[in-house]
């Protein structure tokens, strides 16, 4: 609920819509109306057992449904104006603060499932108060330090396990097995992770630490060059939803939650804001663009909570390694995280597409999305216009009016798979020039002293791609990338056995326009495919399979599954490796 409610202050900032801002105050209101007078609001521990509050942080999310409350309170403040559930959420905050801390007489505890940090962040922001930010401090700070808090809770003689698989219980689960600037690796409950590491990179700005920062790029770069699928999906493990070791990515029964991919944007997001440096949104542009967007069917009615990269619909049984694997999108889940939260993504999209430092005047594109803006710097309102057809076409243009005085600069991010890139500036005095500088952290940046135009064209072809040697699952095999996203071969073009097929990396690929999914590209590629006439019907034999010549077709990830139930597959055996 509280994930949907951040996604209708997102929505209501850009599109109002009475009906819809009425429905949300009518939630709000039954939150205010669960709220305790002292400013509790969780109504399992209110209605259920309200003589456990705070007694399993482990488990009880009390303080995990806190933090996405803050942050929905602070979306439907900044997107309506209206104070009702921030109101609500502060007091709560407040509860929180004078409830845990190093100080004698308070709770020495921390989240089991990290969260509540990066909405008592968004509190400070938007309220000013310092002990918000201080709050979220004490929570990191605390983490993994001394005796480990939740094994002590759970040495309690009347201990209640919720979760059964919590039986083998490990602090690094919970990234609590040691002091978060100690910790070099991502390890434990994927979510968890990013969402810790987002609360991290926060408090390192907030506070110009830079042993915090410094633990956030060594997490961070752990993540993307060794625990990280091409789809920008993370945590491989279906079992506790983990990270496990480095390398460690299989493709068919990985689990890769939408929710996961979702805090490695936040995460991305919040270091190229902090850093200035383009690669941080290389990455967080894959995830969105595949994982995440892979996690809603085109109708926007049913979601994917897991991501795999090889899909045999049949093999997705219950009882068995891949019983949390699905072959078709579901409408709903028992948990459930992943559909609010892909909604709310897509409508803070407009905190991905740009970041401003006003002070300087500068505004950093880092993706591509056709939108219009207004920057509010002094006096004078400056309107931005972006129009594009990208990923299809790997161009797009943009109208700057109203430059202050003074100036402005853009800085316009060259993506790590663009080649050619040109940047072609004609203002309104008829100058038209030519921009090639790309500065040392990936941008390339244009002064405008006026109202202009900036075109922006770059090449970025479908390509073979190949997985480090490390990457046990992907050894002889081969993906297919075009820009920001990856392709897959789906049983529908490409008939059953998927595995069977051996592509032919010696013959270039084509791209092909098409009429699938509104007018997505498509691309062609040769390969052979194991004739199963030609071995007997034994399990096992000595006769080697003849090949035959087949014409591939694929399509971008996330759009697999909009046709109906079948085979999928990114990573192909590759005929001559």
């Amino acid at each position: 609920m509280a994930k949907w409610l951040e996604a209708v202050g997102f929505s209501l900032a850009c599109y109002p819509d009475a009906a819809l801002e009425a429905t949300a105050d009518e939630v709000i209101d039954l939150i205010a109306d669960a709220q305790c007078d002292d400013g509790y609001i969780n109504t399992y521990f209110t209605i259920k057992e309200p003589d456990k509050r705070w007694t399993d942080l482990c488990e009880g999310h009390e303080l995990y449904t806190a933090g996405h409350l803050m942050e929905a309170a602070v979306a439907y403040y900044e997107g309506t104006g209206k104070r009702k559930m921030l109101d609500c959420l502060c007091r709560f905050a407040d509860l929180i603060c004078d409830t845990f801390g190093a100080e004698e007489g308070k709770i020495h505890g921390y989240p089991g499932h990290e969260e509540v940090e990066i909405g008592l962040i968004k509190l400070a922001r938007v309220t000013g108060n310092q002990k918000y930010l201080d709050q979220a401090k004490y929570f990191i700070d605390a983490r993994g330090v001394g005796e480990n808090y939740f094994m002590k809770e759970m040495s309690r003689p009347d201990y209640k396990m919720i979760f059964p698989e919590f039986a083998d219980y490990t602090p690094a689960y919970s990234q609590s097995d040691k002091p978060v600037r100690e910790q070099t690796t991502a390890e434990g409950h994927a979510v968890r992770a990013v969402y810790l590491y987002c609360a991290m990179a926060d408090l390192a700005e907030a506070y110009q630490d830079e042993g915090l920062l410094k633990a956030c790029r060594t997490l961070w770069n752990n993540i993307v060059q060794k625990r990280m699928y091409l789809t920008g999906g993370i945590g491989s493990s279906g079992h506790l939803e983990r990270f496990t070791v480095d390398y460690d990515l299989p493709n068919e029964y990985n689990y890769s939650e939408s929710c996961a991919s979702i805090g490695l944007a936040l995460f991305g997001l919040r270091m190229n804001q902090i850093t200035g440096e383009s690669r941080y949104m290389d990455v967080v542009e894959r995830a969105l663009y595949n994982t995440v967007l892979a996690g809603i069917a085109l109708d926007g009615k049913s979601f994917f909570y897991v991501n795999p990269l090889e899909v045999w619909p049949v093999a997705c049984m219950d009882g068995t390694s891949k019983k949390h694997v699905k072959p078709i999108r579901q409408k709903w889940f028992g948990v459930a995280c992943c559909p609010p939260n892909i909604a709310r993504t897509l409508a803070s999209l407009g905190q991905y597409v740009y970041a401003e430092n006003p002070e300087k005047r500068e505004l950093y594109v880092n993706l591509f999305v056709s939108n219009e803006t207004t920057l509010h710097w002094g006096n004078t309102p400056v309107s931005i216009k972006l129009q594009t057809e990208f990923p299809w076409i790997n161009a797009y243009s943009l109208e700057v009016d109203q430059v202050p005085e003074g100036g402005m600069d853009l800085l316009l991010r060259v993506p790590d798979y663009a080649k050619d890139y040109q940047v072609r500036v004609s203002e309104v005095n008829g100058t038209v020039r030519m921009v090639t500088e790309v500065t040392e952290k990936g941008y390339c940046r244009v002064h405008l002293d006026e109202a202009a135009q900036v075109q922006v064209t770059f090449v970025a072809p479908a390509k073979f791609v190949y997985a480090n040697p490390q990457v046990r699952a992907d050894s002889g095999k081969t993906a297919i990338v075009r820009g920001p996203l990856v392709y897959c071969l789906e049983e529908i073009d490409n008939g059953e056995n998927l595995p069977a097929i051996f592509v032919d990396t010696d013959v270039s690929l084509t791209e092909e326009p098409s009429n699938l999914f509104g007018g997505i590209v498509t691309v062609k590629a040769k390969g052979k495919k194991i004739v199963e006439s030609s071995v007997s019907d034994s399990l096992y034999g000595g006769e080697k399979p003849e090949l035959q010549d087949v014409n591939l077709t694929m399509i971008p990830y996330p759009y697999w599954n909009n046709r109906g139930e079948g085979e999928m597959l990114v990573w192909m055996k590759e005929l001559h490796p």
